[in-house]
């Protein structure tokens, strides 16, 4: 007769006597050993996608309240132990990015404070990772935001194909960037009727890396095209262009210098080549697209005027189908309607953002389920396992 111990001593238990689990205790016990999964969105769409999260994973959502009060501040209430547990907060972006933002940030201070083990935050999309770059005299609020994490207590950050992999560095923790591109590619074989007859389109010569691990994986031909399409970088009146200062000019020093001895300030003449302004060409299509699927691929799709100009450009160049494949579909303002109006046949994009109520004003939109991708990643990391499976086949490019 075998030996057993329970709560610490040893008894003699028979395998007939020891009792059953039921599925649903099985469950719940699975929930505490060890991790939590927590959802940190008052939005009813956006707690969708961590319930198919915790579905795969064969738990159940972590208790807690998050809520707005009369005043708009954002209140986090855990409503369970967490003490010593590795736990992963799931937040999704809606259009509201900044009270998403304050949810995950006051939900990752209450569970810092409730003596969690590791806070792990699984943030699909990551919000203002557009703004990563200086832009004359704005600011980097991409380092801002996880600078803002660290302190609220985040220990990991699992996202999706970030807007620049350099993201990465502001963090002082670790950060592991997933890739949509395996489930785009595998509709793209399996939804597109003669995809063999597809060429694959960058956007802008920005994309091209993209495009091309595409390309290179479906075995297709590649587009660029290049010229002006959009103005995020445009040149506005920012003091730039003023002239420098002259021999004669006397600066503000805070003294009003006599008008005979002006001349002899130590302000030499600066002598600059001369600036020619930055003007781009029209929109010019490297590669033959006549006859063919035009499938454009892109991280992020927001504001869609760039990609309704693109599809224009395409159909006048003789391809007959117009696939938009992205991973964040933001589709923000008159999106919808303007892709319905289009040259455009078919938006695709993954369930990282919420986008069912564009999804009913255009049928064009589909998506794509990525769920699977991030359960197997907090499984993974919680059980200390290599990520390395979760991006075989990915190029360094995607």
């Amino acid at each position: 007769m075998p030996i057993r111990r329970f709560g610490g001593h040893r008894s003699l238990v028979a395998h007939s006597q020891v009792p059953k689990l039921s599925y649903g205790y099985a469950k719940s016990n699975m929930s505490r050993s060890g991790y939590r999964v927590f959802s940190a969105n008052s939005s009813t769409a956006c707690t969708e996608l961590a319930r198919q999260i915790t579905e795969r994973l064969g738990v159940e959502l972590g208790r807690s309240v998050v809520y707005q009060e009369s005043n708009s501040e954002t209140r986090v209430e855990v409503k369970e132990s967490v003490r010593g547990q590795d736990i992963f907060i799931i937040q999704t972006i809606p259009r509201d990015v900044n009270t998403a933002v304050m949810e995950l940030l006051v939900m990752a201070y209450a569970l810092k404070t409730s003596c969690a083990k590791n806070i792990i935050g699984v943030i699909p999309y990551f919000p203002y990772s557009k703004q990563c770059k200086m832009r004359k005299r704005g600011s980097i609020v991409c380092k801002l935001l996880a600078s803002m994490l660290s302190k609220a207590g985040l220990t990991h950050i699992i996202t999706m194909d970030l807007h620049q992999k350099e993201i990465q560095g502001f963090f002082n923790f670790p950060v592991d960037n997933l890739r949509a591109s395996p489930f785009l590619i595998q509709y793209i074989q399996e939804e597109i009727p003669d995809y063999r007859n597809a060429i694959i389109v960058a956007k802008s010569p920005s994309a091209a890396k993209r495009a091309q691990s595409y390309a290179e994986r479906l075995r297709l031909g590649l587009a660029v095209m290049h010229g002006e399409a959009h103005h995020s970088e445009s040149d506005m009146a920012d003091g730039r262009q003023s002239p420098p200062l002259s021999r004669t000019t006397t600066g503000h020093t805070g003294l009003e210098l006599p008008s005979n001895c002006r001349h002899h300030v130590p302000f030499p003449g600066i002598e600059l080549p001369m600036m020619m302004a930055k003007e781009k060409p029209p929109i010019t299509v490297v590669g033959d697209v006549g006859g063919r699927i035009a499938i454009i691929v892109d991280d992020i799709i927001d504001d869609v005027e760039d990609f309704v100009a693109a599809a224009e450009i395409l159909k006048e160049r003789g391809a007959y189908k117009i696939y938009i494949m992205a991973t964040h579909g933001l589709l923000s303002a008159e999106a919808p309607r303007l892709i319905e109006e289009s040259a455009i046949d078919e938006v695709v994009v993954t369930n990282t953002v919420p986008h069912e109520v564009q999804k009913l004003q255009c049928p064009k939109i589909k998506t794509v389920d990525v769920s699977m991708i991030l359960a197997e990643a907090i499984r993974r990391i919680h059980n200390g396992e290599s990520m390395a499976y979760l991006f075989r086949n990915i190029a360094v490019d995607d």
